[in-house]
């Protein structure tokens, strides 16, 4: 959309010059995010906190819940105070959505915060979304501990939504990601994990069928999605799956 800075259309230039289907990927976990949505507002999810969001801009977490469940609650959570400063800007009229600083590796700083806006209740379950954001996550930090340590004080009947690229993708979306190697450019490295690695980010959560998947492939909406109906090859860069803590 409109919502980007200079930086961030110079930082993708150079992302799109090593693998000009960066978009469809956006696109595709785009249309991932929004079946995950749907399907745990089906399952009487109302409440769900994002974190790693960026600007909540249209078609974000808010706009599906609330469409489905009008008194939906949503907690947006980034590192990056401009993009929390937009989102506020954004969401002002929105009551029941909000967008706080926080970093996912401070969990419990991002549950207090979470929790200090008043519109989640954590005894009650929360759809938790880590959408395309624990790749910025090293091995050296612990993601699968982090990944618990947000999970461990919720209730019972919590779902955690991970996408995440995969080491094993082609090489053009390896040298994408290269681009974040750059200091001077981004500060946060990515670490992209094996198909194995990233299914065991859910733990001891109960995967909802069909499990840790090629993103196209999580319950593909023939209306919606680009995708649909397409069988992706088996070297597409990007996994994601849905688990319920129960």
């Amino acid at each position: 959309g409109s919502h980007n800075f200079a930086s961030d259309r110079e930082f993708g230039d150079r992302a799109l010059r090593a693998m000009p289907e960066i978009p469809a990927l956006v696109r595709d976990n785009r249309d991932f995010l929004r079946r995950v949505v749907r399907y745990l507002c089906e399952h009487g999810i109302d409440q769900f906190l994002d974190i790693g969001s960026g600007i909540p801009t249209v078609g974000n977490v808010h706009e599906i819940a609330q469409a489905a469940l009008p008194a939906a609650r949503v907690v947006y959570v980034d590192h990056d105070p401009v993009a929390v400063t937009h989102g506020m800007a954004l969401l002002a009229d929105n009551p029941l959505a909000t967008a706080i600083l926080g970093d996912i590796r401070d969990p419990a700083g991002v549950l207090r915060s979470a929790t200090a806006t008043g519109l989640l209740d954590l005894s009650r379950p929360v759809g938790v979304l880590m959408i395309a954001v624990l790749p910025f996550v090293s091995d050296e930090e612990d993601a699968a501990g982090v990944v618990e340590a947000h999970l461990q004080p919720l209730a019972r009947g919590t779902y955690l939504a991970i996408s995440h690229g995969r080491t094993d993708a082609q090489q053009e979306f390896r040298d994408a990601v290269k681009v974040y190697d750059d200091k001077a450019r981004s500060p946060n490295p990515i670490t992209l994990r094996t198909p194995a690695g990233i299914a065991a980010l859910f733990g001891g959560l109960t995967l909802v069928d069909p499990g840790v998947v090629l993103v196209p492939r999580w319950r593909p909406d023939p209306i919606d999605d680009r995708l649909a109906g397409i069988d992706v090859g088996d070297d597409y860069p990007v996994m994601a799956g849905l688990g319920r803590r129960d």
